[in-house]
C-alpha cells in the first residue's frame, strides 16, 4: 500500500499562513515582482474557483478578479517548508520517497490501519504548519496519487477492492497522473473519459504500477533526480549581458541548493523562451561534477554557444543540474582550492545576513 501526500494549493497556502490577512481570499503567487508583468505560479482555490490557474499571465488573472490578492514567488519559504514536512514523515520510519517539492510518498506494507495514519499525517502538517493536506491510500503509487486528487482540499481518500470500479468511474481521465496533456487529449477523442473507461481498454495500466517505489527513498538515496530554477523576463531581451545576467543569477540560485543538500552535478541542461525561437534547449554532460554556480553558468553559456542560435530574443530561461551524486567536490588544483574556500565564505555570509547580501556584480543587471 502507497499513502500518498499531495499538499493543497502549497505556495498560495504557506503565503496565508504567513500572513492571515490573505486567509480564504483569491491570490495568486507570481513568478516576478511586477504583479501586472509576470505569470500565475501558483493560486488559492479562491482564484481557482474563479478560472485562474497557473501558467495565465497575471493581466488576465486580474481582470479576471479586480479584488486579486498577489505575493511574489518567494522560493527559498517554500523550499523550506518542504524540507519540514518530509522531515516530520521521517519520524514514522517508514519508506519515503520525495515525490516532489509538495508530494510525498510513504510505502505501508504491512501497517495495521493505514486510514487512521493518513488522518494523523494531515494533523501533525496542520498543526506544525498552519496548512492543509490531501491524502490518498491505494495499492499502488499510480492509485495512490490519483486519491489525493479526488476530495481536494483537505481529503483523505482509500481506493481499495471494494470501491474500485466506482472510484474510477467517477473519476475524469485528466485527474490520473500524465494524462492531463496530449496524451489524455488522444485518449478522449477515442472516447475514453474516465478512468474506468481507461482500466476497460488497458488494465495492466493501473496494475503494473509504473514508477515503481523505491523502497530506500528516505533512508540512504533522498536525492532529487535534478535541480533546477527557471524565470519569465517582463519583456522579450535581446542584450547578451542581460541574457548572462540571468544565466549567472539562475545558476547561483541552482547551485546554493546543491550546496545545502551536499549535492554535486556533472549534467547541465539550458533552456530558452523566445518569439523567434519557441522553445530551444541543450544539455552535456561533464566529466568533473560541480555546485559552482560560476562554473555551472560558464556550462550553460558554452552550451548555448555551440547551438545555431544567433542573438535571439528571449522571453524566459531555465536552468537546470542533472546527474546528481553526493559530497562536495574536492579542487585538485590551487585556484581551485581558492575558488572552494570563496563560495563556503560566500554562503556563510548570505546565511548570516539573508540570501542576496552578497551576489555576483554581473547579477545586478537583473536588479
Amino acid at each position: 500500500m502507497i499513502l500518498h501526500i499531495d499538499m493543497d494549493a502549497f505556495f498560495a497556502s504557506i503565503e496565508q499562513a504567513i500572513n492571515p490577512r490573505l486567509k480564504d481570499k483569491p491570490l495568486i503567487i507570481g513568478s516576478r515582482a511586477n504583479k501586472m508583468c509576470t505569470v500565475v505560479c501558483a493560486a488559492s482555490y479562491a482564484a481557482k474557483a474563479l478560472g485562474i490557474h497557473s501558467g495565465m499571465p497575471s493581466r488576465e488573472a486580474f481582470a479576471r478578479c479586480l479584488d486579486l490578492e498577489f505575493v511574489a514567488a518567494d522560493q527559498s519559504k517554500y523550499i523550506w517548508t518542504s524540507e519540514q514536512i518530509f522531515g516530520l514523515l521521517k519520524g514514522y520510519n517508514l519508506p519515503l520517497n520525495y515525490a516532489s517539492i509538495d508530494e510525498f510518498q510513504m510505502e505501508l506494507s504491512g501497517y495495521p490501519n493505514p486510514v487512521s495514519l493518513g488522518k494523523e499525517v494531515k494533523e501533525k502538517i496542520y498543526a506544525n504548519f498552519n496548512i492543509t493536506a490531501s491524502v490518498g491510500i491505494a495499492k499502488n503509487w499510480l492509485l495512490a496519487k490519483l486519491a489525493s486528487k479526488l476530495n481536494k482540499p483537505d481529503g483523505l481518500t482509500i481506493i481499495n477492492d471494494s470501491n474500485f470500479e466506482a472510484v474510477l468511474r467517477a473519476a475524469p481521465l485528466d485527474k490520473l497522473c500524465g494524462m492531463a496533456g496530449k496524451n489524455g487529449a488522444s485518449l478522449m477523442a477515442k472516447g475514453i473519459k474516465t478512468c474506468w473507461d481507461l482500466y476497460l481498454d488497458l488494465p495492466a495500466f493501473f496494475d503494473e504500477n509504473p514508477g515503481k517505489f523505491d523502497e530506500n527513498c528516505g533512508k540512504s538515496n533522498e536525492k532529487p533526480k535534478s535541480v533546477s530554477h527557471s524565470y519569465t523576463l517582463p519583456k522579450a531581451q535581446i542584450n547578451p549581458q542581460v541574457i548572462l545576467a540571468w544565466i549567472r543569477l539562475l545558476s547561483e540560485i541552482v547551485s546554493e541548493r546543491l550546496r545545502h543538500k551536499n549535492l554535486v552535478s556533472a549534467t547541465v541542461h539550458i533552456w530558452l523562451n523566445g518569439p523567434e525561437i519557441g522553445n530551444f534547449g541543450a544539455q552535456k554532460t561533464y566529466q568533473t561534477p560541480t555546485n559552482d554556480g560560476y562554473e555551472i553558468c560558464q556550462r550553460a553559456v558554452k552550451i548555448m554557444a555551440r547551438s545555431a542560435l544567433k542573438s535571439p530574443k528571449i522571453r524566459a530561461i531555465g536552468v537546470t543540474c542533472g546527474s546528481l551524486s553526493w559530497g562536495i567536490y574536492q579542487p585538485l588544483l590551487k585556484e581551485e582550492t581558492r575558488r572552494e574556500g570563496l563560495i563556503q565564505a560566500l554562503d556563510r555570509i548570505n546565511n548570516r545576513f539573508g540570501e542576496g547580501s552578497i551576489y555576483p556584480a554581473i547579477t545586478a543587471l537583473t536588479r
